[in-house]
């Protein structure tokens, strides 16, 4: 049943492979990354997890949504949260609409279950970034974030936040703090090595635990790619 306020949304997007070719090599790359984010915690579950890039472009929205989508699929409840304040895309990966969001909830215009939208994916939910605000990491940082974890914390297995990368701004930093754990996804042939290895440190200067780097598009042949997680 459909909390009040709550919409279905049918998901038809490439970007999903776990959605539409569950069977792929690519897919079982993802749900490798699930296991290994599972094995890196053995004393605590991973509650919540950060997925940030070095820059823009190298894949951390796509890594976000599919993983979310293979934990949903392990039977775990699941609430994916665009914390990408300055440039959001979730709405348009699950065609939902993006008129209420987290900005929303932080300014307490609304609760969190009124907020989210429901996926036709089973056990997941979208919290979009709702309206873009002149102010997004005093947002982030505000007690609203801490209330609303701690609220979703009451709901859901896994909490996952998209961020903005985190060498262009302090969102991700921000968000770190505050998550049990981060991926940092990273591009074959496009993240130089010097900038992922500043944003290793960005991250743990926020006293985020890395759990592993995630590398993108790395070509295994003509027809196929695959995503390699890799620890610290």
């Amino acid at each position: 049943m459909a909390r009040k306020g709550s919409k279905l949304f049918k998901v038809n997007n490439r970007s999903l492979i776990t959605v539409n070719k569950p069977k792929s090599p690519i897919s079982e790359q993802y749900r490798t990354v699930r296991t290994n984010i599972q094995f890196s915690s053995v004393d605590q579950e991973v509650r919540s997890l950060l997925v940030t890039s070095t820059g823009p472009g190298e894949g951390k929205s796509t890594t976000a949504a599919n993983v979310a989508v293979v934990f949903a699929q392990q039977g775990k409840k699941v609430l994916l949260i665009d914390a990408d304040l300055r440039k959001p895309t979730m709405h348009y990966t699950f065609k939902t609409e993006n008129f209420r969001g987290l900005t929303n909830v932080l300014l307490r215009q609304m609760s969190l279950e009124q907020a989210v939208n429901l996926t036709e994916v089973e056990n997941l939910d979208l919290l979009s970034s709702g309206p873009i605000p002149p102010n997004p990491a005093e947002l982030l940082s505000s007690k609203s974030m801490k209330q609303l974890l701690e609220n979703a914390y009451g709901i859901y297995d896994l909490i996952i936040f998209d961020s903005p990368p985190v060498m262009a701004v302090t969102d991700a930093q921000i968000l770190a703090n505050e998550t049990e754990g981060s991926l940092l996804v990273v591009s074959s042939g496009k993240t130089e090595r010097e900038m992922a290895l500043k944003a290793k440190e960005a991250l743990e200067a926020a006293k985020s635990k890395l759990l592993g780097v995630v590398l993108n598009g790395k070509k295994a042949s003509e027809s196929s790619y695959y995503y390699y997680y890799g620890g610290k």
